[in-house]
């Protein structure tokens, strides 16, 4: 079904056996090339640049001076991301320690991009110097205070930093990234090896971003103008994944599976009987992502059908939310075992994806607890399923953690002798999925 500009399939197997209650969907949504206002970005297309805002955070504490390179190439990064700032787009850049303050403007406002601003900007980032300790929290706080002064409908930000949040507690963190939570975007970087995977992560998912390592601070400028120009090109704010049960069914999970793994299920807020949204954040053109949707529905007799659920991308608009596109979840009992057991593949394939996701990390996480049975048994596991399910970048990080023996069955040994940065890669990429075919 299309409706402006985004298409909504649905993959499942209908047909369930006698008394079955749970029924399983792959919804993939796509959004079109150049349709119903998803031009390609660019000065003068897309979305309006005064709908769109950008702030830059950087890590300036006392560590980025060890090496030296890396507060200089974090300098020449920012300075690479601003330079693919569009014409018209609100930006500032914010500097963190065991505080947070505005870089530029150095009033605590945001500049609108051309090219005196951007002059401006990358000389007030030349002068960063690094001192002081770690406060994630306060950085992310002051991008929030920041961006709530300004109407943009598209925020988006860049958070690096190079060690752990060591001065505030994990809970004020975890507050800060709470009142974050649906004003902005925010894709994290961790430069060099000393910084915290899980904490990380923990804010880039809240925030609806990314978060990768970058082992060698001289990979930073390609990887924030590549982070840049992506944000450049999203379209569509705030859009919700809107999931409509009849009475006597409910939703069990609601998890995206492609183009990484992240569970959306805790994150459900009321939209109307029956109905409730899940965040997907913004869109750009020609986008496409998979989404694994579980219903447990009332059984009812052989032969008969019913709408287990209905799944709509919806976006908020003046008048209310505009349904962006639709697909129907549907369940048919049926007596016949050949239709009843057939498993759809593509449903198969993101369970393994999201299985495959889960024992890396637990097989990762054992392995620093010093039990190497588990890690064994975890990370063989995952090297089968990488190896099943076509994850070819997955099995290549996965080679370097551990030694293959035997793919098919994921037998493997502990590598004695591991680099930091070769796990915490196989860490943070670990969500990242393989596509299912259609």
């Amino acid at each position: 079904m299309i409706e402006s500009g985004f298409t909504v399939d649905v993959d499942q197997n209908q047909y369930l056996p006698e008394g079955a209650r749970e029924v399983s969907a792959i919804v993939t949504i796509t959004s079109a090339d150049g349709a119903a206002g998803l031009e390609g970005p660019g000065p003068a297309a897309g979305a309006e640049p005064e709908g769109s805002a950008e702030i830059i955070i950087i890590d300036c504490s006392g560590s980025m001076e060890y090496p030296h390179t890396k507060i200089a190439e974090a300098r020449a990064a920012t300075a690479a991301a601003i330079d693919v700032v569009r014409d018209g787009v609100l930006f500032s850049v914010i500097a963190g320690t065991n505080l947070a303050w505005p870089v530029f403007p150095v009033d605590g406002s945001m500049a609108r991009a051309d090219a005196a601003s951007r002059a401006a900007a990358k000389q007030a980032v030349g002068g960063l110097r690094a001192g002081g300790g770690t406060a994630i929290g306060q950085w992310l706080e002051l991008a929030r205070q920041t961006f709530a002064r300004y109407p943009a409908k598209l925020r988006h930000a860049i958070l690096l930093t190079d060690g752990k949040n060591q001065h505030e507690s994990p809970e004020q963190l975890a507050a800060a990234v709470r009142e974050c939570e649906g004003v902005f975007s925010c894709d994290c970087r961790g430069v060099g090896t000393d910084w915290e995977v899980k904490e990380l992560r923990t804010i880039s998912t809240a925030l609806l971003g990314s978060v990768d390592i970058v082992p060698d601070p001289s990979g930073l400028a390609a990887d924030f103008a590549a982070m840049m120009q992506s944000a450049m090109g999203k379209q569509v704010a705030d859009v919700m994944l809107r999931v409509w049960t009849p009475q006597h069914a409910t939703v069990k999970f609601v998890k995206q599976v492609a183009p990484t793994v992240d569970d959306l299920t805790g994150r459900r807020t009321p939209s109307g009987p029956q109905a409730g949204d899940y965040p997907t954040g913004a869109w750009g053109p020609g986008e496409s992502r998979d989404y694994h949707v579980g219903v447990e529905v009332t059984p009812a007799g052989v032969g008969q059908e019913m709408l287990a659920a209905r799944v709509s991308l919806v976006a908020q608009s003046p008048s209310g939310a505009d349904v962006l596109g639709q697909g129907l979840v549907r369940a048919i009992w049926t007596d016949d075992e050949a239709l009843s057991t057939k498993i759809n593949p593509r449903v198969a394939h993101y369970t393994g994806q999201a299985e495959l996701a889960a024992a890396i990390q637990d097989g990762l996480e054992a392995r620093k607890q010093g039990d190497e049975e588990t890690a064994t048994a975890k990370l063989g596991r995952a090297v089968a399923l990488a190896h099943q399910s076509g994850n070819e970048d997955t099995a290549k990080l996965l080679a370097k953690v551990v030694d293959v023996v035997d793919v098919e069955t994921g037998t493997v040994r502990l590598r004695k002798q591991v680099e930091d940065a070769d796990e915490m890669a196989l860490d943070t990429r670990s969500t990242k999925t393989a596509r299912a075919r259609k």
